[in-house]
């Protein structure tokens, strides 16, 4: 029971969520900015971003489900697979921001190269973190409906109308 007691942990409200998601996701965020770099001088620089971006997905998916959301565990199959395509979209945004700058730029230094790409992701970020709250981590919405709705009882006037017996008023009233 205790054990259940902490898996059923109160979801954090969305300001603590949104500062939990910056410090776990950010974090991770950096250190894959530096990685990406990193490894992009020996290959392809969208291969390096495909790389750190599915093992930085693994673990801030992780630190999510553990720390971020209180969902009081580990990740589960179906919210790595969720947090995939968030991340997916992610990886599109950092991509198309340093095509860009490339476009823009013929020889863009390391320092602006690091401003655009964590530009890039802190804006798909704030996306993100809206799909990870809402869809990814989400609480049962048929027992948050339950909780609202026994919270504050609704009562409501039935009126009876009686009807006309008559086949044929029936048939016209249609």
């Amino acid at each position: 029971m205790d054990t259940a007691q902490r898996q059923e942990q109160a979801a954090p409200g969305a300001f603590t969520a949104f500062a939990r998601f910056a410090l776990c996701g950010g974090g991770v965020g950096i250190a894959s900015s530096f990685a990406v770099a990193a490894l992009a001088s020996w290959v392809p620089w969208a291969l390096a971003n495909a790389l750190i971006t599915a093992v930085s997905t693994l673990l801030a998916t992780e630190l999510h489900a553990r720390f971020t959301f209180g969902a009081g565990g580990r990740a589960t199959w179906r919210q790595h697979a969720q947090s995939t395509g968030s991340a997916a979209a992610a990886y599109a945004v950092t991509c198309v921001a340093m095509l860009g700058l490339q476009q823009l730029v013929a020889a863009p230094g390391a320092v602006l190269e690091q401003v655009v790409y964590l530009s890039a992701s802190a804006l798909a970020g704030v996306a993100r973190f809206a799909v990870l709250r809402l869809v990814v981590f989400a609480r049962n919405h048929s027992q948050a409906a339950a909780t609202v709705h026994t919270a504050r009882p609704v009562h409501a006037t039935v009126a009876r109308v009686s009807a006309p017996a008559d086949p044929a008023a029936l048939c016209s009233a249609a």
